[in-house]
């Protein structure tokens, strides 16, 4: 296995925002940006997708309006099942392109369109192209967190939770793998299927920052907690898990798995769902640096926290901030989707629902 660096520091180059600070609102200001939100939907036939790292407040307002919250691809699903003619999707900007590209007849609106994601920036189009150029003996694999221009250039797109059948099938069929963008996921369903990979080098920057001598650390003060970790995470910290999983199936362990306690290595923006689910259940972040040190996302990912309902209103009223993708990209994009959607109802995995 080798990590590529086909264009060289490009990670190093990200520019990660600060975490915003968003105006305090008071419980009667809340509830009226709620409302006002609320008839927006309904005016222009809308329905609120929402990803488990936004904000709480706004997961809630999207269920309690009829939509629907989700990992990135069961996003993008629900959306193709819903009969509104627009869609409304609070997360980051490749989950607004992945719903455009499963629902072309659709408008798709995000509260920002600035809300990207550090795993699309540190995997550029181009520069990926000539990757793929140089090395076209193998099957490209990419990561749902890219976007459209890069999908459109792959054989395979895969989620968290699809990446290891996908792969063990294309390893059984000998074929070699050109993997894209995240080096720690690559790493673990490499080390997962034993399949000859060549793993493009770029990195979330939340899950990049825990630590495996911090969470040691943490482990030992909770000695009965069951560890949860997205596989985005170093190896370090992987090889400390109880569960290994995508946003849904850690969910699903703190609700089935027996512990009083879980330590949870994934974006802070889940405990609202898992609270939701398992009230009675303590959940404890995963350390992201060691004692005095800082870090850029502090386990909450900034791009992310750009949602919120301030913004969610605006959009609604002014009706900009719509994903929009070349025809042609998409056409390509849909390809590689509609092949894992094809092969995991074939092998009957998750119904596409276990995603990022």
């Amino acid at each position: 296995m080798n990590t590529a660096n086909a264009e060289p520091l490009i990670r190093d180059r990200i520019a990660v925002p600060p975490q915003p600070i968003w105006p305090a609102l008071d419980d009667d200001a809340k509830t009226a940006l709620k409302d006002r939100i609320t008839r927006q939907l309904a005016e222009r036939d809308a329905v609120l997708v929402a990803h488990y790292y936004v904000d709480g407040e706004l997961q809630a307002l999207a269920e309690e309006t009829g939509g629907h919250v989700a990992d990135s691809l069961e996003m993008a699903r629900f959306g193709s099942e819903s009969d509104a003619k627009t869609l409304v999707v609070c997360g980051v900007r490749f989950m607004g392109e992945t719903a455009k590209i499963l629902n072309p007849e659709k408008r798709v609106l995000m509260p920002t369109l600035a809300a990207t994601c550090s795993l699309d920036e540190g995997c550029p189009a181009e520069a990926f192209g000539a990757f793929c150029d140089a090395h076209p003996d193998r099957t490209v694999v990419v990561y749902a967190n890219t976007s459209a221009e890069v999908k459109a250039r792959a054989d395979w797109v895969v989620t968290s939770s699809i990446a290891l059948p996908i792969v063990q099938h294309l390893h059984a069929r000998g074929e070699k793998i050109l993997w894209a963008p995240d080096k720690h996921l690559g790493r673990y369903v490499q080390r997962m299927t034993g399949a000859d990979m060549l793993l493009w080098d770029s990195a979330c920057v939340v899950h990049e920052e825990f630590k495996g001598f911090a969470l040691e650390r943490v482990r030992r003060l909770h000695p009965d907690a069951a560890v949860l970790v997205h596989p985005e995470s170093p190896t370090e910290v992987i090889d400390q898990a109880d569960v290994v999983g995508s946003t849904t199936q850690l969910i699903k362990a703190v609700r089935e798995l027996p512990n009083r306690a879980f330590i949870v290595a994934t974006d802070e923006g889940i405990f609202w769902k898992m609270h939701q689910l398992a009230p009675d259940k303590q959940l404890i972040a995963a350390p992201t640096a060691g004692e005095g040190a800082t870090c850029e996302s502090c386990a909450h990912c900034p791009w992310m926290a750009m949602n919120a309902l301030q913004n969610l209103a605006i959009v609604l009223e002014r009706g900009d901030q719509e994903i929009a993708i070349d025809a042609s990209i998409r056409q390509r994009a849909a390809l590689p989707i509609q092949r894992m959607l094809d092969f995991a109802r074939e092998q009957g995995i998750g119904g596409g629902r276990d995603g990022r």
